[in-house]
């Protein structure tokens, strides 16, 4: 099993800016990537950036050029770097891990809210 914990999400205004944090533990080894999905109310969960085993990350289109996604791996830590943060960036952020083949970890989410 591995445990993933987010924390770092808050209430800012439009403009601003907030870094996410996902602390990994538990049997991590294996994993070959993890990612930020974010849910919005009455909205699908979609993936907002993602970052594989050697450092290449993806980002959804709505995202590119204000967030970045990175990792430390002496930390088991993912962060995400969300700058420029608007009103439809409000949502619930979640941390998740893959493993293998069809082994999916998430974690319980954290709430960025981006309103003035």
């Amino acid at each position: 099993q591995v445990q993933l914990v987010e924390s770092g999400g808050g209430l800012v205004q439009p403009g601003g800016s907030l870094r996410l944090s996902c602390a990994a533990s538990g049997s991590i080894g294996g994993i070959t990537n993890m990612d930020w999905y974010r849910q919005a109310p009455g909205k699908q969960r979609e993936l907002v950036a993602g970052i594989i085993r050697g450092g290449l990350t993806n980002y959804a289109d709505s995202v590119k050029g204000r967030f970045t996604i990175s990792n430390d791996n002496a930390k088991n830590t993912v962060y995400l770097q969300m700058n420029s943060l608007k009103p439809e960036d409000t949502a619930v952020y979640y941390c998740h891990a893959k493993r293998g083949l069809t082994s999916d970890y998430w974690g319980q989410g954290t709430q960025v809210t981006v309103s003035s």
